[in-house]
């Protein structure tokens, strides 16, 4: 989930709400948000995902 804003010269930022990185600044078109937003890689949702394989893996090898 991102955050958008657009600054007084018309063009936007973008924020991860996730990570709260700013992911890009500047940009004068939406197209252009998309596109970065959709190639954001959050380190906060990949170190989660690895956590929750983890602990799946961990799960499944234990015997019952």
């Amino acid at each position: 989930m991102y955050s958008r804003t657009q600054n007084e010269n018309g063009t936007y930022n973008t924020r991860c709400l996730d990570c709260f990185m700013t992911i890009a600044f500047a940009l004068e078109t939406e197209s252009d948000l998309r596109l970065i937003e959709d190639h954001h890689i959050c380190p906060e949702k990949a170190l989660s995902g690895l956590l929750a394989q983890e602990m799946s893996i961990v799960s499944n090898s234990r015997p019952n």
